[in-house]
């Protein structure tokens, strides 16, 4: 069998037991892959993902039965907006360099891999079952929702006011990056677009508050007047795996190709006003906030307290509104990306009112 000497950065259909083996060799594993079954997994829209089993012809202690590797969207769309906003290079570049230090729940990373100038990329990573995928549209129960907040706040200590972030120009919001692409014009342009094709399916409601908030998105999370922290910005349950009956780690976090140098506060938003039902977290809101407030505090933040929590919560959920219109017109559009972006985009606009962020 011929051996590469590194694995190089390939498409999921090129994927054979030469690569899988040069995989696990640049791991630290021995074995050897005979073959691998591929298989889809996921609901991505910025990234394919594939389970790979493998066929092998020697295995070694700790070589693994399966492996996930994400790749780059095969819809043209959808893979020109990941090169375009620097998912592919940002989530690559996390799994480098910060999720060592990041004390979230992340899946172990075989390789990690990405040709800047073209966002070509590919990552190998351990397969989380049977931990399953969490679901937008269905949302997440209270104890899940438990979980979360405590990873959200580990995220966020864990680069809690870390300036370091600001020198590097992969990471969003920081100084160093390039400028958005979220432009006055861009943002204009999207939500009208947007409201164009759903206009059927959205309440008058959910305009309002879009129409209002069109005309500040550039300028809204810059307001920001508090600490910033890495934060994930894509914060909802189809970017985490939830532990089973049959077992799996309790919640693990996905998908790191929007991360920033931002509020920790918004995670936390965008995750509740969207993954939980409404009237779950009126009931519960108050204890969920507590929660990760204690939680931030006991890995060592200080300085921060209920009110300036509460306050920067109410404003977060313009991300989740925002990134439901702006993905719905630039990804390749699927009948549940459809329902799953009209979800988030009406639980944003209702926590926002009922916060009185509106006006």
């Amino acid at each position: 069998m011929t051996l590469l000497l590194r694995p190089d950065i390939r498409p999921p259909s090129a994927v054979d037991g030469p690569w899988l083996t040069a995989v696990l060799r640049e791991a630290g594993l021995d074995g050897v892959v005979r073959a691998a079954r591929a298989e889809p997994v996921g609901t991505g829209q910025i990234g394919d993902s594939v389970r790979f089993h493998l066929d092998y012809a020697r295995r070694g202690p700790g070589a693994p039965d399966t492996l996930v590797g994400k790749f780059p969207a095969a819809g043209a769309e959808s893979r020109a907006t990941g090169h375009a906003l620097g998912n592919y290079l940002r989530e690559v570049r996390f799994y480098q360099e910060l999720a060592p230090r990041a004390l979230v729940r992340t899946p172990r990373c075989y390789l990690a891999q990405v040709d800047e100038p073209t966002s070509d990329f590919v990552l190998i990573m351990e397969d989380l079952a049977p931990a399953e995928q969490g679901d937008q549209l269905s949302g997440v129960t209270l104890q899940q929702a438990r979980l979360v907040v405590v990873e959200g706040a580990r995220l966020h200590a864990s680069h809690w006011g870390d300036e370091r972030l600001d020198t590097l120009p992969w990471v969003s919001g920081s100084r160093a990056a390039p400028p958005s692409a979220a432009t006055p014009d861009m943002v204009e342009a999207l939500w009208l677009g947007f409201k164009a094709r759903y206009a059927p399916r959205l309440k008058p409601e959910w305009v309002e508050v879009g129409d209002w908030l069109c005309r500040r998105f550039t300028d809204f999370g810059a307001a920001h007047d508090g600490p910033r922290c890495l934060t994930h910005n894509d914060f909802r349950p189809d970017n985490m795996m939830f532990g089973t009956a049959r077992g799996g780690h309790p919640v693990t976090v996905l998908d790191w190709q929007s991360f920033a140098y931002g509020a920790g506060a918004t995670d936390l938003a965008y995750f509740l006003a969207g993954a939980l039902e409404p009237q779950v977290l009126v009931a519960h809101e108050a204890e969920l906030l507590e929660l990760y407030l204690r939680t931030l505090q006991s890995l060592g933040v200080t300085g921060y307290g209920m009110a300036d929590l509460e306050r920067h919560y109410a404003r977060g959920a313009y991300l989740l509104f925002g990134t439901a219109f702006f993905a719905a017109m630039i990804v390749t559009q699927t009948e549940r990306g459809d329902r799953m972006f009209l979800q988030m985009l009406g639980s944003a606009a209702e926590h926002m009112r009922r916060h009185g962020v509106v006006g």
